[in-house]
C-alpha cells in the first residue's frame, strides 16, 4: 500500500462468523480502504452497513460481468449495500473486494462507497451510498453464509484522500 494507507485494523479469521465489525474508528484520516480476501461455506453475497444502522438507508449501483456476459442492478432503500453480482464468494475458491469509503467523517454530506469484487466467476463494479450526514465510527461486513477460517479483512486509513 502506498505510504498514505495507514493499517487501523486487521483480522484472519480463526473460526467461521457471519459478520465481522471494526469500531472505534479514528477520525484522523480522509477516507477508508477495506480490503478482504476469503470463502464463505456456500455461495454468498456479502454486504456493508456503517454504525449499526440497519434501516432502508442504502442504495448501490453495479456493474458486473465474467467473460461473456455483462449485467447491471440498481438496489435502493436497502438495510445494507449489497457488495456482490459476479464477484461474490464461493466454497471452492477465494476472492477478494477492496472497498473505498471516502469523507467518512464528514458530518454534512451522505457517505459515498465504491467497491471492486473479483472472483473467478468474475467481476464487480459498485457505487453504494450510506444516506446519513454521521460520520462513520464502525463499519459491519455481513454475508450471506459463513465466512470461512483463514479469511483476511484489513482497513487501512488514507492520509490525505
Amino acid at each position: 500500500m502506498p505510504g498514505t494507507y495507514e493499517p487501523i485494523a486487521t483480522t484472519t479469521l480463526s473460526s467461521g462468523v457471519t459478520n465481522l465489525t471494526f469500531s472505534s474508528i479514528p477520525s484522523t484520516y480522509t477516507d477508508l480502504i477495506l480490503v478482504c480476501n476469503g470463502s464463505t461455506a456456500a455461495n454468498a453475497n456479502n454486504y456493508l452497513q456503517f454504525n449499526g444502522d440497519s434501516g432502508s438507508n442504502y442504495s448501490a449501483t453495479r456493474l458486473s460481468g465474467d467473460g461473456s456476459a455483462v449485467s447491471t442492478a440498481r438496489n435502493s432503500n436497502q438495510t445494507q449495500i449489497l457488495l456482490d453480482g459476479f464477484g461474490y464468494w464461493t466454497s471452492t475458491f477465494g476472492a477478494n473486494k477492496v472497498i473505498h469509503i471516502m469523507n467518512y467523517k464528514n458530518t454534512t454530506t451522505n457517505k459515498t462507497v465504491l467497491t471492486r469484487a473479483n472472483s473467478t466467476v468474475g467481476t464487480d463494479a459498485i457505487v453504494g451510498m450510506w444516506r446519513s450526514t454521521a460520520a462513520i465510527t464502525s463499519v459491519r461486513f455481513n454475508s450471506d453464509s459463513t465466512l470461512q477460517t483463514g479469511s483476511t479483512f484489513t482497513l487501512y486509513g488514507v492520509k490525505n484522500a
